[in-house]
């Protein structure tokens, strides 16, 4: 297992170069077919599959599915896959084909930079015996649409595909296609280089889904340009019924699935059509007064996650390219006068990582909590962390450190962690910040706490059970650390105390706190990270140290023009302080031994809801007030908490935690990695 990050590279064979469409400006919402023919004699004993593509790929062997790819890069180390696959090989000539598709713009889990195209090569044995170069095939797929809204603020397209114009190019030998273009040598000025996955690379489970939640039928509704608005009319339109044997034109039904859990997922599809008939496939994640809730693409995360396909006389099968989230999977089809016999099923992807056995806690409510907050923290682990399967699937940095605690409790696999904070040190902008999200180009969600976040993930590798010597890992980061710090000294004022630069968010909590500046919360961050940099430094002898150590007792110092008579404040004559910096008060010693019992207890007395002049923190920044208890050793506080405040959830049959202690906002997501947590303080395992 891979524990170092970010100086590996990989080294393509000679003569292997990066190749694209034939046309250098076929980029927004492209779907590019690239394919080429090997022959052999006879088959190898073995045999690998090296593969990178910008930004997605599927990749089919002699016409079988292999897998989707790659792990989240940023352009200057792209993730090169291996995929296994000499048992895919026959005599003869065998059909390599790989889907790439470039929506043409950054979004949250990638960054564009004006080009698309694939590398791989082909090893076995020892030799290589095909690589990428300009004796390969390639043909932009247009059977679907360019001209789709995004699913979301964070992602790509909808996906509207007529299946009427697909052809069969994965297995088809007689296809006209073009030669592939030559776009740059494995390293050159838009893709830096190459560089190892370290992240497990994912294994599908293909499900049969046979037995709906729900079957709804009814009119058809008119097609317009937003597929979306088209389900929500027709959910509104149809009404609960049997299956329908035979589908008229003008009617329409619809499917609904519950997959039990919010899960990454692929729909597909299995049907006859006599032809032109509307396929709607979409997902959602939870219900709202027994009745399935659908986005509405007029609010802030403007998510409408459902594609179209318009199908094609005969029996065909029918499956989206992206990977969506969801808990509930539904599909609407338009009546075509004929049995349209559908057969539904899903891919789901996962992350095929080592896990120990759950831990027996004999408390029914404490072991409801744990297992709900473990199939949480699976379901948000894919090429990465994610914060939730639902609406953005990104990798943010602040949430990591929560989910990390909680992946502990479950396994000993360290690479989530180390991949975490190598994209973010990848990633600093010229004046040495972090970006918020890993990879993206997100100037709007630049949080400036974030980068606190990835100090204490870099020393939290010192306590990971998977690591054997943190120490390497600093001295490989410690250039982003000591230039992180010189920025964020840079944003002290003459009060000591820093501030939110221009530019950045200041994001503190997903609690209505205050967030006048100078802020409490902010500055407890700031120095908790400074303290935890000292404790490095002291380990690996850095020079550093005594700078630091300067820093800190300076913001010390700082901060106690927040503390008035009559207790502390967030800001200068702001309001008081809220749960989480009382919590950061304790964790960070600024809160006298004497007085520190007594802010525990209004801590604890918050959450048990004793204490409502205080601002609750979010299940998410709940972790921090953990860590302040478990400094005063107050354990069974923790417990009392976690059973008060996720107790509800398990109670309530929820599957998986939820973003906020409330998820009435639009599109409020019900399985979000950051508020599990719990599970490594109820284990110990996080300690």
């Amino acid at each position: 297992m891979t524990l170092a990050l970010g100086s590996e590279g990989v080294k393509a064979p000679d003569g292997t170069v990066w190749i694209g469409p034939a046309h250098p400006f076929d980029l927004h919402e492209a779907y590019l077919n690239f394919r080429a023919d090997l022959a052999l004699s006879k088959v190898p004993a073995m045999a690998t599959f090296h593969l990178s593509a910008d930004s997605r790929y599927r990749l089919w062997i002699n016409g079988h599915f292999v897998g989707r790819g790659p792990e989240r890069s940023w352009p200057t180390s792209m993730a090169v896959d291996v995929h296994d696959i000499g048992h895919l090989l026959r005599p003869g000539v065998n059909r390599i084909a790989v889907q790439v598709y470039s929506p043409g713009y950054s979004h949250f889990a990638y960054v564009h930079r004006g080009a698309a195209g694939l590398i791989a090569w082909l090893e076995a044995e020892g030799t290589v015996l095909l690589r990428s170069g300009p004796g390969w095939q390639v043909l932009r797929d247009r059977s679907w649409s360019d001209r789709v809204a995004r699913i979301s603020i964070y992602g790509t397209g909808v996906e509207d595909r007529d299946m009427t114009q697909a052809q069969d190019w994965t297995e088809a030998a007689l296809l006209p296609m073009d030669r592939a273009r030559t776009v740059q040598a494995p390293e050159g000025p838009i893709w830096h280089r190459l560089r190892p996955r370290h992240t497990a690379l994912p294994v599908e489970e293909l499900r049969t889904l046979d037995q709906p939640w729900q079957i709804r039928t009814g009119p058809t509704v008119p097609a317009t340009l937003d597929p979306h608005q088209d389900l929500r009319q027709l959910l509104a339109a149809t009404r609960p019924g049997s299956p329908p044997a035979l589908l008229p034109r003008g009617t329409a039904a619809i499917w609904i699935f519950d997959l039990g859990e919010s899960r990454s997922c692929i729909a597909g599809i299995t049907i006859t059509a006599s032809g032109g008939e509307r396929l709607l496939m979409s997902c959602a994640e939870r219900l709202k007064d027994g009745q399935l809730l659908l986005s509405d693409p007029a609010t802030y995360c403007r998510m409408r996650p459902t594609d179209r396909f318009t199908l094609r006389p005969g029996r065909q099968s029918v499956e989206g390219f992206t990977p969506r989230g969801a808990r509930y999977v539904v599909f609407a089809l338009e009546g075509g006068g004929t049995s349209a016999d559908p057969q539904f099923f899903v891919r789901l992807p996962s992350s095929p990582i080592a896990t120990c056995p759950a831990i027996p806690l004999h408390d029914p409510t404490l072991d409801a909590i744990a297992t709900m907050c473990r199939r949480t923290t699976l379901a948000c682990l894919q090429d990465g962390f994610v914060d939730g399967v639902w609406r953005e699937s990104s990798l943010w940095l602040g949430d990591a450190v929560a989910q990390d605690w909680a992946l502990r409790a479950i396994s000993d696999d360290p690479r989530p962690l180390i991949f975490t904070i190598a994209m973010a040190a990848e990633g600093a902008d010229a004046d040495g910040l972090l970006p918020s999200v890993l990879p993206g180009e997100v100037p709007a969600y630049a949080v400036i706490d974030y980068n606190f976040s990835w100090i204490e993930l870099l020393s939290a590798a010192a306590t990971h059970p998977g690591i054997p010597d943190a120490t390497a890992l600093w001295r490989q980061h410690w250039p982003t650390l000591a230039r992180l710090l010189a920025r964020l000294a840079a944003l002290r004022q003459d009060d000591g105390l820093i501030r939110t630069p221009p530019g950045r968010r200041l994001f503190l909590d997903w609690s209505a706190m205050d967030r006048a500046e100078p802020n409490l919360t902010l500055n407890l961050r700031y120095l908790y990270a400074l303290q935890l940099a000292i404790r490095m430094a002291g380990r690996i002898g850095a020079t550093e140290a005594t700078a630091w150590r300067d820093a800190a007792r300076a913001l010390s110092t700082a901060l106690a023009a927040l503390r008035q008579a009559d207790g502390w404040q967030e800001s200068p004559d702001g309001a008081g302080a809220s749960q989480l910096a009382l919590s950061l008060l304790i964790l960070t010693g600024i809160a006298e031994a004497a007085t520190a019992p007594a802010l525990a207890d209004r801590v604890v007395d918050c959450s048990l809801g004793r204490a409502k002049d205080l601002t609750l923190a979010s299940p998410f920044m709940h972790h921090y007030v953990f860590l302040a208890l478990d400094r005063l050793g107050r354990h069974r506080d923790i417990c009392a908490i976690i059973a008060a405040l996720w107790g509800p959830w398990a109670r309530a049959g929820d599957p998986t935690t939820r973003e906020n202690w409330s998820i009435d906002f639009p599109d409020g997501s019900a399985c979000h990695g950051f508020s599990a947590h719990p599970l490594g303080w109820l284990t110990g395992t996080g300690r």
